[in-house]
């Protein structure tokens, strides 16, 4: 089947010829047309296999040329990393039709943001913070969103943008398409589709779990993370086939301190991401990774998901997720546009119930691998790896110097209260007796009898 199939309008195709695209990927095609009926659909596809132009394609051939100011199509993502690939896809769509896209996220001038809407807009990308931002501004107004695509739902869910999607799906119009995709399918996502969707139509290319057949998995049994260090910097030694590597881990300071120790090896050749960055140095690590001035990324699991970055050679699991779907989105950055792709995990002694549920997921085993003889094992253990210490019958005991000082047990004593019942009124009076003077009536009165 080619795009010509799909009957799409002379300018979406001289886009997609621009683009050299031909062949629409299975989700593209069978999504095309419950998309384009206006029903609710949930889009299930594995990592990598175009979800963005599956809605975008059908969106964009229906979306007639209108001069309202008002946002008819609204597009949510997770990360704002994601915000600016979406635009950028859409535009690239776009590039032969009259609308006008425009992204917005938090971490930058909402003012700004205010002042691009009130010029006018056809299709909003947006975070879900920062959208509900817009909307409680009463800057963006909601009443002629005809479409809402969720991009990444699971992911939304894991970041606890839970209470914001409902927010979100009580102000919008009551009449509107609802668009769900993502590459996993998981008890919230379902609960959320089944609260908030009206008969959705499902569209799934593959179970949910399914590993991509063109994405070779090995796993290493490594003791502790100075190892792990020594086996990566071993294969980052290989140039030639590690050639284009993204290194997963599972929290910002492992990151920076997998970089430290990265950096003084591989300096002009690695970088980092993650939410403590700033945005522009986000963004910029990213395009220098994607148009390989960087041959090595750093990045925790929300900062690289859904990206899509062309001739990944290998995705490698520094930690292992404690979630297996979080490791699905990991392997699925390589192996994109039906290329080959290789996967790694390191994995510790606590990690081995981690590879177990994520095998479950998949079913099937990934092969082990052993340590090369020349990677030194380590016996030096990190702050998180060194047993913790706690006194068996008293382990939240409060160290010495954390403890109340004597001022704190002066005004306990004197703050507490005794029920005093009663007697109350007559200890205040004996403690407060009332002045001998001419306000006190019983004292002129007996004045007067003398």
């Amino acid at each position: 089947m080619s795009f010509l199939d799909l009957n799409l309008n002379t300018p979406l195709y001289n886009a997609l010829n621009d683009l050299g695209f031909t062949t629409p990927t299975p989700i593209q095609e069978q999504a095309f047309n419950v998309v384009s009926s206006g029903k609710d659909v949930v889009g299930i596809a594995q990592t990598g296999t175009g979800k963005t132009f599956a809605y975008m394609l059908p969106i964009l051939k229906n979306l007639k040329f209108s001069m309202q100011e008002t946002p008819r199509v609204l597009v949510l993502v997770p990360t704002r990393e994601l915000v600016v690939q979406v635009v950028d896809e859409i535009e690239k769509l776009s590039k032969y039709i009259n609308n006008r896209v425009l992204g917005v996220y938090g971490g930058t001038n909402i003012n700004t943001q205010k002042k691009a809407i009130a010029e006018g807009i056809d299709i909003l990308v947006a975070t879900p913070g920062r959208f509900y931002d817009l909307a409680l501004s009463r800057v963006l107004q909601l009443k002629t969103i005809q479409k809402l695509v969720i991009d990444e739902v699971d992911v939304m869910l894991d970041l606890g943008f839970r209470h914001q999607l409902i927010n979100i799906f009580d102000i919008l119009p009551g009449k509107r398409q609802n668009i769900m995709f993502s590459a996993t399918m998981t008890q919230d996502v379902d609960v959320l589709i089944n609260d908030f969707f009206k008969s959705p139509e499902r569209v799934s290319i593959a179970v949910s779990g399914t590993p991509l057949d063109n994405i070779s998995q090995q796993r290493y049994n490594v003791p502790n993370f100075n190892t792990k260090v020594n086996l990566l910097t071993h294969l980052l030694n290989d140039t030639e086939h590690y050639n284009k590597v993204l290194i997963f881990v599972a929290y910002k300071r492992m990151a920076d301190r997998l970089f430290e120790k990265l950096d003084e090896l591989f300096h002009d050749e690695l970088c980092v991401i993650h939410s403590n960055k700033t945005q522009n140095y986000r963004l910029r690590s990213i395009e220098q990774f994607r148009e390989g001035f960087n041959r090595i990324l750093v990045a925790t699991d929300v900062m690289a998901r859904g990206l899509d970055i062309d001739n990944v050679s290998h995705v490698i699991n520094f930690d292992t997720p404690d979630f297996p779907e979080n490791y699905m989105h990991r392997i699925g950055r390589t192996g994109r546009a039906e290329r080959k792709g290789e996967a790694l995990i390191f994995s510790t002694e606590k990690e081995q119930e981690s590879i177990e549920r994520i095998e479950n997921l998949m079913q099937m085993t990934i092969p082990l691998k052993e340590i090369p003889n020349v990677i030194e094992i380590s016996n030096e253990l990190i702050e998180e790896e060194r047993p913790q210490i706690k006194e068996r019958n008293n382990p939240t005991k409060r160290k010495d110097e954390d403890a109340p000082g004597p001022a704190f047990h002066e005004k306990s004593e004197k703050n507490s209260k005794e029920n005093l019942g009663g007697s109350y009124k007559f200890k205040i009076a004996a403690k407060y007796k009332k002045p001998k003077t001419r306000g006190d009536k019983n004292y002129n009165k007996r004045n007067k009898r003398k």
